[in-house]
């Protein structure tokens, strides 16, 4: 219920309690929203409690669908959608053993091509770069 709330956001609202409420009302506060909220989860406990009486093994049924859901929380759909097209394979274009420079090729154990960097030649003195009209 409380995951997302860290250190920082309870000691901003300890701080707003205080100044709303003042230093001789805040610890009553603090005591009437611990009750309340320990009555809230006794209530969720007796209700997941008398359903489960209730449905017997049909409640894990139910239940497994929900926990699916719950696992949906950490759905990163970039690597849902990789992992899709590619198989898994992390490196579908056998870039992972090429670098920038130093090697005049790599091979790539999956599919046996082997890949040489895309080099310039280096423009001689008084020789201007080539445009490219659709670019400008």
């Amino acid at each position: 219920m409380f995951d997302s709330v860290g250190w920082g956001e309870i000691l901003v609202l300890i701080i707003a309690g205080l100044f709303i409420l003042g230093p001789e009302r805040l610890p009553e506060a603090a005591s009437w929203m611990a009750k309340s909220v320990k009555k809230v989860r006794d209530f969720a406990t007796g209700a997941k409690e008398q359903l489960r009486e209730e449905m017997g093994p049909e409640f894990e049924q139910l239940r497994k669908p929900l926990e699916d859901l719950r696992g949906l929380r950490n759905f990163d759909p970039k690597r849902v959608v990789t992992q899709h097209l590619f198989d898994g394979d992390s490196d579908p274009l056998g870039l992972k053993g090429i670098t920038n420079g130093g090697t005049n090729g790599t091979t790539n154990g999956s599919n046996g091509y082997t890949a040489a960097p895309a080099q310039p030649e280096p423009l001689k003195p008084g020789e201007r770069p080539p445009i490219d009209p659709d670019a400008t």
